[in-house]
């Protein structure tokens, strides 16, 4: 028998997220009789609560749910079993401190990067061409904001990319004091 290609609903995104296409197409399409398989419990919400309402939600209507890859196998065709409650609550209660130790784990990650002055998140992305041209205007006098304006490159990508200008020598002639003064009184 197995599943019709087109019943496969698949989600790329995270389960920490409300919005999920697969997930809602699945419950959509879901009739009295049919079991939501997941491939782990923590698919369905995003919380404990969340998970719950959902679970219930189906088996109100006659929708089952069954996981395949967590450590206990859960069978929610039998809404008022004791012991598939206590699965689905200690699964559900696992995928939401996972989530929430993860948070934790990238945040602590993301300061320690930003403390010791490493470059946080994706690396942009500069088109050769682009960088030549920001070089070229660069050596041709342009100030940053004109740079900026011209190419579309980020102010903080032009720092990071072009050589710092050489320091302009100082060409006045030092006053002594006395001549300071002689040509403040005039």
């Amino acid at each position: 028998m197995g599943i019709a290609p087109e019943r496969i609903y698949v989600d790329k995104r995270s389960g920490a997220t409300a919005d999920r296409p697969g997930l809602s197409a699945a419950l959509a399409y879901a009739r009295e009789g049919d079991v939501i398989v997941v491939h782990t419990l923590d698919r369905l919400g995003r919380t404990v609560r969340d998970t719950l309402n959902l679970i219930q939600d189906l088996a109100e209507h006659g929708v089952g749910v069954r996981n395949l890859a967590d450590p206990i196998q859960v069978d929610s065709t039998n809404p008022n079993d004791p012991m598939a409650q206590l699965a689905v609550v200690l699964l559900a209660l696992f995928g939401q401190m996972e989530r929430t130790y993860t948070l934790e784990r990238a945040a602590h990650a993301r300061a320690v990067a930003a403390a010791e002055g490493r470059r946080i998140g994706r690396p942009s992305v500069v088109d050769a061409d682009k960088l030549a041209c920001a070089a070229h205007l660069r050596e041709a006098g342009h100030t940053m904001a004109e740079i900026v304006a011209k190419t579309g490159i980020t102010r903080t990508t032009l720092y990071r990319h072009l050589p710092p200008r050489p320091a302009e020598a100082v060409t006045a002639t030092p006053v002594t004091a006395a001549e300071a003064q002689r040509e403040s009184v005039d």
